[in-house]
């Protein structure tokens, strides 16, 4: 509802330009995967009045597929979604108007996973073997580079999308790309499936953010301070998790009642390391990243990632 002010045009405008966002600014957030405690610190931040301290109102939306959330955010049809650094660097190479805003994960999570009754003792194990991958146009792009780095030749790829755990037990495929360490290791032990995995920053991938926030250009320009009040509000809600993670669990598990309490609890620990130290990506690691993709043929054209990575 609009407001009338009788204070002069230059001073509503100071008023308008100094406001981090206006009351009740309305952003939608698309994860890359199924919501998990991967998510934790963006559901601290819902749940502990983070967002409504910024003034802003955030819809968590799950994608029916993988790879949907970084399309939608350049398409501008969401404001924000989770994504990937790799995935980041793919997009900005193929053109898409993308901007990276702040970051939820600094380091590799992603694992090459299998099930340890394989056998499988070094990457060049799976040559001619049958390797599943989780997010089109990322998973299977990492894939490459790391058989290629590792020796795997002869490879069949396969989407197998967010079905891991089946695609592996019915022998669908040998190994799956794309899993995190932090995660479906945990549920497979629940499961009673011993799980092994190579990680990926040990057989040559450089480090990077695991998972970031993204926003297309024009959604950036158009929401700037909603979506600056929205990675704001994510920080604090590291840090609660941070300086007290039995209660940033527990405001969890209200947001999220239906989720696996053992599970998630489990995969929590081994997770919270991860969460970003700070919203500030790192340009000379992101372009070390980039220059990588570059020089083994993930990406076609090269990218300077200070156009790519959004400067609050």
């Amino acid at each position: 509802m609009k407001k009338t002010f009788r204070a002069p045009v230059v001073l509503l405008l100071c008023i308008l330009l100094a406001a981090p966002a206006t009351a009740g600014d309305k952003l939608t957030l698309m994860l890359d995967w199924f919501p998990n405690v991967d998510h934790l610190p963006i559901y601290v931040a819902q749940e502990a009045g983070y967002f409504a301290d910024q003034g802003i109102d955030v819809e968590i939306i799950s994608p029916s597929d993988t790879a949907d959330g970084l399309k939608l955010a350049a398409a501008g049809t969401v404001d924000l979604a989770v994504s990937y650094e790799p995935q980041s660097v793919i997009a900005a190479a193929e053109g898409l108007e993308i901007r990276v805003v702040g970051r939820l994960v600094e380091h590799p999570l992603t694992t090459l996973l299998f099930l340890k009754e394989k056998g499988i003792q070094i990457p060049s194990d799976l040559a001619g073997k049958k390797i599943g991958y989780t997010v089109p146009g990322l998973m299977d792009v990492m894939l490459a580079a790391f058989a290629k780095v590792n020796g795997i030749t002869d490879y069949s790829a396969v989407n197998v999308g967010f079905a891991i755990v089946p695609a592996l037990v019915s022998g669908q495929v040998d190994a799956v790309m794309g899993p995190f360490k932090t995660y479906e290791t945990v549920t497979m032990r629940h499961k009673g499936i011993a799980a092994a995995y190579f990680e990926l920053e040990k057989y040559g991938i450089p480090d990077y953010d695991e998972l970031v926030f993204v926003s297309g250009k024009k959604m950036l320009s158009k929401k700037s301070a909603a979506i600056k009040a929205f990675i704001e509000a994510v920080g604090r809600g590291i840090v609660h998790v941070q300086a007290d993670p039995k209660q940033a669990l527990a405001m969890y598990f209200k947001a999220l009642p239906d989720a696996d309490r053992k599970v998630e609890t489990d995969a929590f620990e081994l997770t919270r390391p991860y969460f970003a130290s700070s919203q500030t990506p790192d340009a000379v690691k992101w372009q070390a990243f980039a220059d990588f993709a570059s020089t083994h043929r993930l990406i076609e054209k090269r990218v300077d990632v200070n156009r790519l990575i959004h400067r609050w």
